[in-house]
């Protein structure tokens, strides 16, 4: 038994490979990697930099209607109530079309399709539980980490340590002496030599991340003593518990269904998800021509507007416009639902700080990819790093 287990989950692993190794040789041959004054989008060509004289964060909020600040219980509680919905349905859906065949062919081929799609919809799950760590959620702080911590121990995530890190991202983004992740370093630095996390745009490069952060600056998601995390030790340890609560779960799941089902329902999509991220939040803030600033070179407004929106097709609404990340950075308490009606003030309003890249998704990581690996490393004196 534990022979043919072994080899479904090798055949499957063998499906999935294949399906995205095919899927990348079509966007390699269908779009060529663009230079920098053919890439479609705002603000990416040579030359056109952000303006010495940039509004403050006060004159961008005026512009952008004040509904846009203000979560409502009802609407956010909708969205998450939605996901678990589509989650539930299309585990149930899958789960008796392969009761009612009973045919290995039936099996793998649908897995591909239900790995594709579960895994969105885990990343949209995700995102509300992105809005919960940065209070967009709701206006009540007990409810935002109540819904953060289940649903993101759903995803093997530890809810308020990510919450905390990921803070110090918007603090300091763009910012290459302090920002969290994907950020260039000096030569000097021994991590110049290997800078990636291990299996950098899969998902275990995530999971590597929560447990040992992106060096030289490490941080482990799961020490809740970590420098980063003091004084929040006591919620550090609930979420840690949710956590535990989860592993629970996946246990019983494993117990009363095997290996395989927990395998093909639960931890393929799972991957999906974290690799969805690892390549969402690399896309959000590397391209040509947007700058990563020396601190003494950095403030906020210009730091937070050296993002870039991405639309993510027919996924994009339903991973709820992460791609959308402009407004986002500028003002983390718009929730998601309101993101695109703001962008759409900011664009009007201030035209010349819009950066955003319309090329496909796939082809632009692989191409920033390259770029980022020969050109993260900087010569000691940088003050301004820009991919070319």
């Amino acid at each position: 038994m534990a022979v043919v287990e072994s080899f479904k989950i090798m055949a499957s692993m063998w499906l999935f490979v294949r399906a995205f190794a095919k899927g990348v040789i079509y966007y390699i041959s269908e779009h060529k990697a663009p230079r920098q004054n053919q890439l479609k989008g705002e603000g990416l060509k040579k030359g056109v930099s952000l303006p010495e004289k940039l509004p403050t964060a006060v004159d961008i909020k005026r512009v952008i209607p004040k509904h846009c600040f203000q979560p409502t219980v009802a609407q956010s509680m909708l969205h998450a109530f939605k996901d678990i919905v589509q989650i539930v349905v299309c585990y149930f859906l899958f789960a008796t079309l392969h009761t009612a065949i009973p045919n290995s062919t039936v099996y793998w081929a649908s897995m591909v399709f239900y790995w594709a799609v579960q895994g969105t919809f885990f990343t949209a799950v995700f995102v509300v539980g992105h809005d919960c760590g940065h209070g967009s959620f709701s206006s009540h702080t007990w409810l935002n980490d109540l819904v953060g911590n289940v649903f993101h121990s759903f995803l093997l995530v530890p809810y308020y340590m990510w919450k905390l890190s990921h803070r110090h991202h918007h603090k300091h983004n763009a910012n290459f002496d302090k920002d969290e992740v994907f950020y260039p370093v000096r030569k000097s630095d021994p991590t110049s030599q290997n800078p990636v996390l291990p299996g950098f745009g899969f998902g275990i490069g995530w999971f590597a991340y929560l447990a040992q952060g992106y060096r030289p600056r490490t941080v482990n998601h799961y020490n809740p003593w970590h420098q980063m995390f003091v004084g929040h030790v006591a919620r550090c340890l609930l979420s840690l518990m949710f956590l535990g609560g989860m592993y629970s779960l996946v246990y019983w799941y494993y117990s009363y269904h095997g290996f395989l089902a927990l395998f093909s329902y639960y931890l393929v999509p799972v991957f999906i998800f974290a690799s969805y991220t690892v390549v969402i939040t690399f896309l959000h803030h590397t391209e040509m021509n947007i700058p990563w600033y020396a601190d003494h070179k950095w403030d906020f407004v210009r730091g937070q507007l050296s993002t870039i929106d991405r639309n993510y097709g027919i996924v994009h609404y339903v991973i709820h416009s992460i791609g959308t990340h402009q407004m986002h950075h500028m003002f983390t308490r718009i929730p998601h639902y309101h993101l695109e009606e703001a962008t759409v003030h900011f664009r009007k309003a201030f035209p010349q700080l819009v950066r955003t890249c319309e090329e496909p998704i796939l082809p632009s990581f692989l191409r920033m990819f390259r770029k980022y690996m020969r050109q993260m490393a900087m010569d000691e004196d940088t003050e301004v790093h820009l991919y070319k």
